[in-house]
């Protein structure tokens, strides 16, 4: 069945299963007779637009008798009773099965390695971001692109660097608080809090969600040392994925013991070290060498991990992807601590005073923020 009566005209055919659509010679969709029911347009509250249709009243073999453009709409007429639906052809056109709705939060990443020079980083200013959402809205997608960012000329208080975070979204809170000092103390809880050398990592790999995006205002850098290191491990997992597969999957098979403990909290979670989508691209990176637990897998699995492992942490201590800075005072660096791996070198707090004010906004935030500010 071919109905042809509007424009802009469509081509519809009425098959035994499910409607075609077809726009143009590039551009078709099959829709399910079970799927447009079940997403017929009356089926959602008007206004929260959640859904309400209750999928255990339709049959999964529900059929259509007829199916035609009217205007701009496509009305379908169902077998079962009176009942007819209709859509609106961009909307169908737009959400065609099998084909990923169109997502303003899906910048995409440009992966990097020493070719991002500090220079290179995306940079912006605070009181642009703080006023603009114009400016927000390309720092965003910036950040998102690289998975990191500095925000400058920030005001030396604390509350700074959590007024920007909070343009984006909800800060999320952790053990350590809703901010945390990035500071040497006594009796620390975390190496962070030490004047040590810390390796690069990503945060909190313990958690059953590890924190998304961090923010580290810099207060003051002083101390001889403390340079910031930055490494995409994005980057590190393409190039494993294309040297050494068999690394690469055993890192994406297995998951292994992350755990933090102190006299408050004892927090464990099983993590793999790198995530991928359905598509098999990579989407996290979890990894802590000092927040992995004791490796609990099968002892004939252990030489392949170890192995994978190994490699993966020489390649982040390899120059080639790291990036060196050091922070001053009134800078912010942010970055996505589920793929950018970060750490630092020692430091003396004999030779000058070093404090970075700290808190995270989760990726679900930012990525909403991202997507309200593109409408």
């Amino acid at each position: 069945m071919t109905i042809q009566n509007a424009s802009p005209p469509v081509r519809i055919e009425l098959a035994e299963t499910h409607v075609r659509i077809t726009w143009n010679a590039e551009t078709a969709g099959d829709f399910p007779f079970v799927w447009l029911r079940e997403n017929d347009p009356t089926g959602f509250h008007p206004q929260t637009q959640e859904r309400m249709t209750d999928l255990t009243t339709i049959s999964l073999n529900i059929t259509a008798s007829a199916a035609k453009q009217v205007e701009n709409q496509l009305e379908v007429y169902w077998d079962e009773g009176d009942d007819l639906s209709v859509f609106d052809l961009d909307w169908l056109l737009a959400h065609r099965p099998g084909h990923s709705s169109a997502d303003a939060a899906d910048t995409g990443f440009t992966t990097w390695r020493t070719d991002l020079s500090p220079a290179g980083i995306p940079r912006t200013n605070a009181d642009i971001v703080i006023n603009d959402d114009g400016a927000l809205k390309d720092w965003l997608v910036l950040t998102r692109k690289y998975g990191l960012s500095i925000v400058d000329h920030l005001a030396d208080t604390t509350d700074a660097g959590m007024d920007v975070a909070r343009r984006i979204g909800f800060l999320r809170e952790t053990n350590f608080g809703v901010t945390f000092e990035v500071v040497s103390k006594p009796n620390p809880n975390n190496l962070a809090y030490t004047p040590v050398a810390l390796p690069l990592h990503t945060d909190l790999t313990n958690q059953e969600l590890p924190p998304g995006f961090q923010f580290l205002h810099c207060l003051a850098n002083e101390a001889e040392g403390g340079e910031s290191l930055f490494c995409d491990g994005y980057a590190v997992a393409e190039d494993l994925k294309r040297n050494d597969p068999d690394a690469f999957a055993a890192l994406c098979d297995i998951s292994i013991p992350f755990r933090f403990h102190d006299k408050e909290t004892d927090i464990r979670c099983r993590k793999r070290v790198i995530t991928c989508n359905d598509n098999g691209d990579v989407i996290e990176i979890c990894f802590n060498a000092h927040l992995a637990d004791f490796l609990d897998i099968a002892p004939q699995d252990m030489p392949r991990y170890y192995r994978a492992y190994q490699t993966f942490m020489a390649m982040t201590r390899d120059p080639h992807y790291i990036l060196r800075l050091k922070l001053k005072a009134g800078e912010m660096v942010v970055f996505d601590n589920r793929r950018v791996l970060h750490g630092r070198s020692a430091f003396d707090p004999n030779t000058g005073r070093r404090h970075l004010h700290g808190c995270y906004v989760d990726r679900g935030e930012f990525e909403s923020r991202l997507r309200v500010l593109s409408r």
